[in-house]
Parts: C-alpha cells; structure tokens; sequence
C-alpha cells in the first residue's frame, strides 16, 4: 500500500539507502490485518482454518519474490507500480486507437486500490466494534450504532489525515515504534492464555461435537462444496496473510538489492507464518467454536478479559485499537500515494494527483475519507467488505504475476541487469499462480458471496462491478485529460 510509479531508478532518483532489516519493520505491521477474519474464516471449517492461515502465509513466497525483483530491478514501487511499468508500451500501441498497455496498467492499480482502500473503513468498523465489546455497549439500537462507527470515524480519520500532513517522518526508528504498536498488543494477547493455562488443545480437536472430519465443524463434508470453500477461504485469507508484500515494495530503495530484497522478504515471511499460526491457534483453542460465534470479529476481547481480568484486558484491547488505527494511517498514506501516481500517468482525476509543501497528496487522503464513512454509513459490515475487496486482490496479482513473466519474455527487458533475481523456475510458478488467481480463486469466491447469507447475490454483482466500472471511467478520462490536460500521458491516440 505503497506509492506506485512508472519511472526506473534511474529517473527517479531514489536513493539505496535502506537495509533489509528497515525493509522488514515497514512491513511488520501486516499480521494485525488477520483480525477481521480470524472468526470469519473459521465457520464450519472449524479449526481446519488454521491450516488455511499457514498455507495463505506459504503462498506468499511464491507470489512475493516476482514482486521484490521487480521492484528492485525496475526501480518501481509494488505491484501497481510494477503493472504499470512493465505493460506500458507506448510505440507497440502508437498506431492503435486504445493504448491496451497503458489500460492493463490502469487496470491493475486500480484492483489494487480497489483492494487496500477498504482496510480504511474495515479497520475503523473494527475500532468501533472492539470499543462497543469492551465498554459493553452492544446493546445500542443500529442507527446508535452506525452513529457511534461515523463518530470513531470522525476520529480516526481526522487524526490520519492530520498526522499525515508533514509526510512521513522519523525514518526507521518512527516506523519501528508503529511497528511495535501493532504487533506488541497481537502477540501479548494471543501468547497470554497459552503461557497463563487457558489454551486446551483439546478444544481444538473435539470442540465440535458429533465429529465428522478431524479439525472441521458437524456440518462439513469433503465434496464439491467443501472444496469450493477452501479455495474461496484461501482467497479471502491471502488479502491479510499475502499482504508483507510491502517489504518488496521497497525493491528501489534497499542498498544491496541481491542480498537484502530476498532477506527482507523471507524473514517478514517467516515473521507472519509464525504469527498467523499463533494468532489462529491461540484463538480457537482458548475459546472455542461457540465463544468465537457470540465474540464475532471482537474475538481477542474475551480472551485479554479471561487473562488479565476487566481493569488490565481492557487496557490491552485499547493498545489494541490504537494499533488498528495505526494500520489505518499507514494504510491511508499509501493508498493517498498510489491515488497520487495514477493521476499523475492519466488514471484518475487530476485533482487527485496535487500536493502540498511536503509532498503530501491530500485530495486523496480527503476522498479515502469520503470513501470509508460512504462505507460506514451504508451499513456494510468489515467482513461483508473484505469480501467484496478481494476481487480487486485477485485481479492485482493475476497481473502482477502476468508482469513478472512479460518483464521475462518481452525482448523490451532483455538487456535489463536483474540487480535482484528470483530463483530459477519461476517463470513457471508465475505461470501457475495466473491460473490459480484468475481461474480458480476468483470463480471460488464469488461462489462463497453468492451462497453466503449475510452477503448474496448482491454482493456478488458489487465484488465483479468493482474493478469493471473503473474501464468506462478509465476511457472517459483519457477524452477529459485530451482537451483539459493535454500535458497528462493519455491512453488514447488522437492522431
């Protein structure tokens, strides 16, 4: 969630300063975003979900490293940044009416976006939801309740654009202590009822009563449907337990590329598979099937108040929350960025892409904004969200991947210097990770939103309309930007 641009190192002046430990703190904020769907995930899949964690977590290294050599080699900031650098081919499409690079690349940002924009308003319906659970206010009627989710959005979102004004800074040691502020509360939660006795393995393994299938809920079968589940639940766990991508983001920037880019990448890997397996065991251990069901999304507030009782648990889940809004800071300043960059190549409004005095784009902070309490208001819930976001993950990586093997097989990026190159073979894993996005993941999931209840038909439509309705924007923009902005790089040709 990181700004994304078109120009090499070279152009962009990026300056090797960071090392693979920086790289690493940046992206250890990740393991917090398992929050919203560690109940969810579970369902009747029961404990058999944390194998689902660990799996997601696994894939990762498979999808991450294409990310880290082109970072790194083109100079290019994530996977935005990366589609659109490698599909833009501007004198392929010189004498075509619609520069399909320049659209692919539009396209792929934009799923992007689509994707990470929603850890806004999904993280602030989180704050809200842990303060009703630990202040016992879940008996407020709903409109009380969405005015108590705009006024926690008020808040967060106020202090974010605030604190954002000036840029980042700080340098390592201000994203360690963001660092530690998310990860401190996850770790001492989750680890507490484990070291003070209140995790039972056995609630693991026989919580579930009369048992079918080791690990799986009364309801599970191994068929068709089953099957679909798993692969539709795997999709909505890789957009938290994929997501320490962000230490590739920074491909650009490391001082040894060869060395720290793989390092970043495998320690904040091994970093999330430690903790992603953690987090869902220490859950479904401590509490059980039933527990988890009546504590929701807010499932580590019974477990601080069983481990250090009302007074401490409720501090714990506080710095909890203050992690939560952290996420949504870092969250709204990348996504700013990445809002910032399209504009800037043509892809968004142009309004978007202006600045302050230190760089900061705060139009797009302000429609982040707008974006998260139309959310809020509309009464859509943090799962009902991440569902629907994932599409645009899917998509984002399906042409990411695709990226990766064009920057391998276009003659364009022959004579390139790999300052950092993936492991021979993965040509061939990127190859199978397209498949696996577009072909299995994606008819999956809008298998599991048709057939859930709390979601249905509609969702379906919103999660496929999502990163369709951007194409006929996409085209109306490049006709604006031709007579308004002729200065702005456009996807159309004119002559």
């Amino acid at each position: 969630m990181t700004e994304n641009g078109m120009e090499s190192q070279a152009s962009t002046g990026l300056a090797r300063t960071l090392t693979w430990k920086q790289g690493l703190i940046v992206a250890m904020g990740v393991p917090i975003l398992i929050i919203p769907s560690v109940a969810d995930v579970s369902g009747p899949m029961w404990a058999l979900s944390i194998v689902i964690w660990v799996l997601s977590v696994l894939s990762g290294f498979l999808i991450n490293l294409p990310i880290g050599e082109m970072c790194a080699t083109f100079g290019v900031a994530g996977i935005g940044g990366s589609i659109q650098y490698v599909f833009e081919d501007d004198e392929k499409y010189r004498n075509k009416r619609i520069n399909t690079g320049r659209l692919i690349g539009a396209i792929g940002a934009w799923s992007y976006f689509v994707a990470w924009v929603t850890v806004i308003p999904i993280f602030t319906i989180m704050v809200a939801y842990y303060l009703m659970e630990a202040l016992d206010l879940s008996g407020l009627d709903p409109m009380m309740e969405t005015l108590l989710y705009v006024g926690v959005g008020v808040v967060v979102y106020t202090y974010s654009i605030g604190s954002s004004l000036k840029g980042l800074e700080g340098g390592a040691k201000f994203q360690l202590i963001l660092t530690l502020l998310t990860i401190i509360p996850l770790v001492v939660i989750v680890l507490a009822p484990i070291l003070m006795g209140y995790f039972d393995l056995d609630t693991i393994i026989n919580d579930i009563e009369p048992k079918k299938w080791l690990w799986t809920g009364d309801d599970w079968a191994w068929n068709a449907d089953g099957f679909l589940l798993i692969l539709a639940l795997l999709c909505i766990a890789q957009w938290s337990a994929v997501g320490w991508e962000t230490a590739a983001t920074y491909g650009a920037e490391y001082k040894d590329p060869s060395k720290d880019v793989p390092k970043a990448l495998i320690m904040c890997g091994l970093a999330c598979l430690a903790l992603y397996f953690i987090v869902s065991f220490a859950v479904y251990g401590t509490l059980g099937h039933d527990a988890i069901d009546a504590a929701g999304a807010a499932a580590l507030v019974p477990i601080a108040n069983m481990c250090f009782g009302d007074t401490i648990g409720l501090i714990a889940t506080f710095l909890l929350m203050i992690g939560m809004v952290v996420v949504v800071q870092t969250s709204m300043q990348g996504c700013s960025r990445t809002l910032q960059v399209m504009a800037t190549n043509g892809h968004m409004p142009m309004f978007l892409a202006k600045t302050n005095k230190y760089s900061v784009p705060v139009n797009a902070l302000i429609f982040q904004a707008i974006i998260g309490f139309v959310i809020i208001i509309a009464g859509v819930t943090a799962s009902q969200t991440l569902a629907v976001s994932c599409p645009g993950y899917v998509i984002a990586h399906g042409l990411c991947q695709l990226a990766f093997i064009k920057s391998r097989r276009d003659p364009r990026f022959k004579d390139v210097e790999r300052v950092y190159k993936c492991p021979r073979g993965f040509v061939g894993v990127s190859i199978g990770i397209v498949i696996l996005e577009f072909f299995i993941f994606l008819p999956a999931l809008l298998w599991y939103l048709y057939m859930n209840p709390s979601m249905g038909v509609a969702y379906c439509i919103a999660a496929v309309a999502l990163p369709i309705i951007y194409i006929p924007c996409w085209y109306f923009l490049q006709k604006w930007n031709h007579t308004r902005h002729p200065e702005v790089p456009n996807g159309l040709n004119y002559e």
